[in-house]
């Protein structure tokens, strides 16, 4: 299921020969409980086990077994603004998704309110003009263990999101290659994986008609330079810059242009939020109406420094992290070492493109021995500021309120 990791331009008869046809989703000799982190919600369980059981990835948080959910350990984002392909999170909607996926049979459909249907195997789809984006990709619900009060859904600490360099083609080339009927509204997406009983609604997500033809929304066969791995959407997966991974359907294989909105389960139902200022309401609230997910918010957070760290009085210390502006770049990241009273700027690290991490970082020196509070705001290009406080609604969905940290000076 590998490519050669050096490749920055791979040609197609490369990446072809290098997929292999099929890979098991579990490792051979399954080790559950290697050991325990704690991820300090508020509502508990905190604990949760770390696993090397699943193929193709390192160490990861597991939240689930079936469907896999599985969150990338903290401390892994400070290594670099790039998410490692092994370390990157997993977030699958259905509990049975394929173990093997044959390569020379796999086929992409186009079909719906189009000139004509298409077929398109692994080949053709490499076939087109190659498209490269850095992107974050993070799950609705990331952080949903820290709402308060606790609502219900995976209870994922922060490590439900990655940024990879993407490589594919544009969905517009795809769909231009179908020919767009007059009439049309939106696309819609679907992957391989399956409920496990009929009942299960299938699971779809669509695209208004100019986002999906905008440039930027398209179909990745690589990530960070490798192959994708299995389960993060081998062969292909949709990549919808930023915007929450919902609309991210991994191991594409239908395209449908529709000719009308989209009313299926997945839209109509499921993953919307209020139409209210940044999607909050009060806890209980109802009758207000509501939107499918759409657009991610900015956030910021401290990756060298975890809760309790100690920090010398009167020298000088660094501090770093990552921030993202959601659905446009960062302009901005200001520390506050007096509860939010006054902010500091802190030097921003390189500029990998507007939907990636980027870096942060300062040096502190601490005046004062003892407890204190440590936060982290970032600011848009749109000027959109993280909130001082948590957004609430029952999805537990598109938390960014300022992050703060507790730091021991002595």
């Amino acid at each position: 299921m590998r490519s050669p990791r050096s490749k920055d331009h791979p040609h197609r008869r490369e990446v072809i020969a290098h997929a292999v046809a099929s890979c098991a989703l579990l490792s051979t000799h399954p080790a559950w409980a290697q050991a325990v982190t704690n991820l300090g919600l508020p509502s508990g369980p905190n604990e949760r086990e770390l696993t090397r059981a699943f193929a193709e990835k390192g160490e990861m948080i597991l939240q689930r077994t079936r469907p896999p959910l599985l969150e990338t350990p903290f401390a892994v984002y400070d290594r670099g603004i790039f998410t490692p392909s092994d370390r990157f999170f997993v977030r699958w909607h259905l509990a049975a998704i394929p173990e093997t996926v044959d390569v020379a049979t796999y086929r992409l459909s186009v079909t719906g309110h189009v000139e004509r249907d298409l077929s398109l195997s692994l080949e053709d789809v490499l076939s087109l003009p190659r498209f490269d984006i850095a992107a974050v990709n993070q799950c609705s619900g990331n952080s949903r263990g820290y709402v308060a009060p606790r609502v219900p859904g995976a209870q994922w600490g922060h490590g439900a999101m990655g940024n990879a360099k993407w490589t594919g083609v544009r969905l517009r080339d795809v769909l231009d290659r179908a020919g767009i009927k007059s009439g049309a509204v939106q696309v819609q997406f679907k992957g391989l994986d399956e409920g496990v009983v009929p009942e299960t609604p299938v699971f779809r997500k669509s695209l208004d008609i100019d986002h999906a033809r905008d440039g930027e929304v398209m179909i990745a066969y690589q990530m960070n330079g490798e192959q994708l791995p299995m389960l993060n959407g081998f062969p292909l997966r949709l990549v919808v810059p930023g915007w929450y991974s919902t609309y991210w359907v991994k191991m594409l294989d239908t395209i449908t242009v529709l000719d009308k909105a989209d009313e299926n389960y997945w839209m109509k139902t499921a993953y919307r939020i209020p139409d209210t200022p940044r999607a909050n309401v009060k806890p209980g609230e109802k009758g207000f109406k509501t939107v499918p997910i759409n657009r991610m918010v900015p956030r910021s957070f401290f990756t060298n420094l975890a809760e309790g760290a100690s920090m010398p009085h009167g020298k000088p210390s660094m501090v770093r992290g990552i921030a993202f502006g959601g659905d446009c770049g960062v302009e901005s990241v200001e520390l506050s070492t007096d509860g939010g009273t006054t902010w500091l700027q802190t030097t921003l690290g390189t500029d990998e493109g507007k939907y990636s991490f980027r870096s942060w970082q300062t040096s502190l020196t601490p005046t004062a021995v003892g407890r204190q509070v440590l936060m982290v705001r970032a600011r848009n290009a749109a000027g959109v500021t993280q909130p001082d406080k948590p957004t609430w609604n029952g999805g537990g969905f598109m938390l960014n309120a300022i992050e703060a940290t507790t730091i021991v000076v002595a």
